[in-house]
């Protein structure tokens, strides 16, 4: 794709988010947190903070406890990279509800820029299909950012995969709140669940 077609990212994340209607939403670590953030806080937003690779199987997780609830993971690909074995356990569980994102800019963006794999040989698309997941496509246009923002919402049919190539814009950092404790139990509250 010419570097000239590439989506802007927080674009992408706000129209992913824009109906999301009882949608829980993680971000994974740095750029697609502050992303979601931009696009605006909610409730149903779990922010991720030091947990690189880990996105993916807070998701399915949270997919697996709540059938009911549209689950979407919203990572760049050097999360995706570091936790691409997620990849085969979700294909293996099959939660009809999660839906990953990558946000790919083909770099490194929390730790300087430097150039990721899926700029090379590395296709996460692929990886997906080869590990089961029912719906798993390349993005490269908001038409097709907004229908898969509408698939997610069908709870029969996943997991489903999606990569989106994005510039790697630096853009200004929106950050959420860091307080783990707070996220964790406005999520829990907002899904009706007792406190800890």
């Amino acid at each position: 794709m010419s570097k000239a077609n590439l989506l802007d990212r927080r674009e992408v994340v706000a129209t992913l988010l824009a109906h999301r209607k009882d949608a829980v939403a993680i971000g994974g670590l740095g750029a697609s947190t502050n992303d979601m953030a931009a696009a605006g806080d909610h409730a149903r937003n779990f922010y991720l903070w030091g947990g690189m690779g880990g996105a993916a199987m807070i998701g399915l997780g949270l997919a697996l406890a709540q059938p009911k609830l549209p689950v979407v993971v919203i990572t760049g690909d050097g999360e995706m990279l570091m936790g691409m074995g997620s990849l085969a356990t979700i294909g293996l569980q099959k939660p009809a509800n999660l839906s990953i994102i990558v946000l790919d800019n083909e770099c490194y963006g929390e730790t300087g820029g430097q150039t990721s794999h899926t700029s090379a040989t590395t296709n996460l698309v692929g990886i997906a299909k080869a590990c089961g997941f029912a719906d798993a496509r390349d993005v490269s246009t908001l038409a097709e950012v907004e229908a898969f923002a509408n698939a997610v919402q069908d709870l029969s049919a996943g997991p489903r995969f999606a990569n989106v190539k994005i510039d790697a814009a630096s853009l200004e950092r929106i950050l959420p709140t860091r307080d783990g404790m707070y996220i964790l139990t406005r999520l829990r509250g907002s899904l009706g669940l007792n406190p800890m």
